[in-house]
């Protein structure tokens, strides 16, 4: 049986690996696939994000790495896949990802939604959290396969540290900021 597990894994954690590692045991094979999200602005492109997780998932058999840009269920059919997998970390994950997996049921009813809990010591971890982490300069080894690590101590080593590399909320025109300010 073929599961998808989408994402937009910018970049790819060490949690994201663990689901593809376990979700490797379950079934026959996992196409792991990138997705653009129109809602984030990405610190790697498609094509980057691609090969970070072709370089981090070489040492699994039955793993595929692609990208799309358009609804998951329409790339399952297309793929002949069965199954979506995704990675819980928090009950606040949970009512999102139910939220999709029921959207998702109502596109195509042939496909079901799979649940991995993550693993413990990721249960923490995002890549919203890496990218933070490593914009003010601390290091993100022990959190992302290590020729990600390099690839964003490369991307952030381009600007002082401290800095985003993409341009952060002005907190002077910014009202919510304001509000939160005064």
């Amino acid at each position: 049986m073929i599961a998808i597990y989408p994402g937009s894994f910018d970049p790819i954690t060490l949690g994201h690996l663990d689901i593809i590692e376990r979700g490797c045991q379950l079934f026959d094979q996992v196409i792991v696939v990138v997705f653009r999200n129109p809602n984030k602005k990405p610190l790697f492109t498609l094509q980057q994000r691609t090969e970070q997780i072709r370089r981090s998932t070489q040492h699994l058999t039955n793993v595929e790495v692609d990208c799309f840009d358009g609804l998951t269920v329409t790339y399952a059919r297309m793929r002949q896949a069965k199954v979506l997998l995704r990675g819980l970390r928090a009950v606040s994950d949970f009512e999102m990802e139910l939220q999709m997996a029921h959207t998702n049921k109502t596109l195509s009813d042939d496909i079901e939604t799979v649940f991995l809990a993550t693993s413990t010591e990721h249960s923490f971890l995002s890549s919203s959290l890496v990218k933070e982490i490593a914009r003010f300069g601390g290091s993100v080894h022990h959190l992302v396969p290590q020729p990600v690590a390099l690839d964003i101590h490369k991307c952030y080593a381009k600007t002082p540290v401290g800095e985003n590399p993409t341009p952060m909320v002005d907190l002077k025109t910014e009202p919510f900021m304001e509000r939160q300010i005064e």
